[in-house]
């Protein structure tokens, strides 16, 4: 029987794409199997509304804000993210109930740092089941389902967290990517052995709201490339920096292709021999195709995520967009001095994650109800 399926996540330009982005992947996978799914989402600036439309889902729209809210205003007893709602999360829950009044669904899925048990426990009364994509493990939940895919997490870390029962998805082996990822990641394996550094790829998130590509740039213009190395940088098209990263691109040294909301990513990164790359949800995908990484940390919640991988040998780390510029340049040399390095960190980065985690955690969907 077809399952009912509702999403609650917000894109934004102090949010970043990550989490709409990871939830489509999922209810892509879920409509393929024949279930309905739909979006609440807020209208924030940077939001991904149209996006979500354009892929055939449904989006019940809630007013948004131009910026984020202003700490001091977000109230007492407040979680560390609840500036990112754009407004109280009662206020939101009382929205979102609303909209599913007439139409409870079989799973709502709640992909929000600013939302937790209080926001989750009343809306149990317009769906079946709750399922939670966290990263943080750092606030209750109540819910039925949970989903982490930070590499090493572990079910006993939420133990304090939980308010019910609930199964545990912990691990990289559940990461939500595409199917493309899965289909190229034998092809894109096998093209390491060399070790060689030929197409960089540059991908900073689909906001990269202070520029840290241009700074990736600025380095790379001096960097000692081989003769033959290009550039391909990844951006959103509503990004704010774009058109100055396209003006800069066209300067460089070296031949430098800006591309905008590129739909074959996973066909772009098997084509790579190194990425420069925020260490968010495209992590997982670069781990997939054993793509050689740079991460550098663009927010405090990616921390986790690069400390894992950089453990793992998986990827080396810059801890902040202001360490790019004296961060960047010995990584960059080391790693083309060294192929052997090269061949041993997209062996590892293929251990952490296979590319049928949305199967897996599908199966649950399925399954639970």
């Amino acid at each position: 029987m077809p399952l009912s399926v509702c999403f609650r996540a917000d894109a934004a330009t102090w949010i970043g794409i990550g989490h709409v982005m990871r939830c489509l992947t999922l209810a892509d996978a879920l409509r393929e199997r024949g279930h309905r799914c739909q979006f609440i989402c807020r209208a924030h600036s940077g939001n991904l509304i149209a996006h979500i439309r354009s892929k055939g889902h449904a989006v019940i729209e809630l007013p948004g804000t131009d910026e984020a809210l202003p700490e001091s205003a977000a109230g007492t007893d407040q979680l560390d993210h609840a500036a990112w709602l754009g407004c109280d999360w009662s206020e939101d829950a009382v929205q979102a109930l609303a909209a599913l009044s007439e139409n409870p669904v079989d799973w709502l899925v709640v992909d929000h740092y600013a939302l937790d048990a209080r926001w989750e426990s009343q809306l149990r009364a317009v769906c079946s089941r709750i399922m939670v994509l966290d990263d943080l493990a750092d606030r209750a939940h109540d819910c039925d389902l949970l989903l982490d895919q930070t590499l090493g997490r572990l079910p006993r870390e939420y133990a304090r967290w939980l308010s019910r029962p609930a199964e545990l998805l912990c691990g990289s082996q559940y990461a939500l990517l595409r199917p493309e990822f899965a289909e190229w990641r034998s092809k894109s394996l096998q093209r390491r052995d060399t070790g060689q550094i030929r197409h960089l790829l540059i991908s900073m998130g689909g906001v990269d709201q202070h520029n840290a590509t241009g700074q990736v740039l600025t380095v790379l213009n001096t960097a000692d490339l081989p003769p033959n190395a290009r550039v391909t940088v990844v951006m959103g098209a509503r990004a704010p920096w774009l058109e100055q990263v396209r003006q800069q691109a066209g300067k460089m040294a070296i031949p430098v292709v800006v591309e905008t909301d590129v739909r074959d990513m996973a066909g772009l990164m098997a084509v790579s021999d190194l990425a420069v790359g925020a260490a968010g949800a495209t992590s997982w995908e670069r781990c997939c195709l054993g793509l050689p990484a740079i991460m550098v940390v663009l927010a405090a919640n990616q921390s986790g995520v690069a400390a894992g991988l950089k453990k793992a040998g998986a990827a080396e780390i810059i801890a902040s967009s202001q360490q790019i510029e004296a961060g960047l340049p010995p990584l960059v040399e080391s790693l083309l001095a060294s192929p052997e390095r090269c061949r041993e960190m997209s062996e590892r980065a293929a251990r952490v994650t296979d590319g049928a985690g949305t199967a897996r955690v599908t199966q649950y969907l399925e399954a639970m109800i």
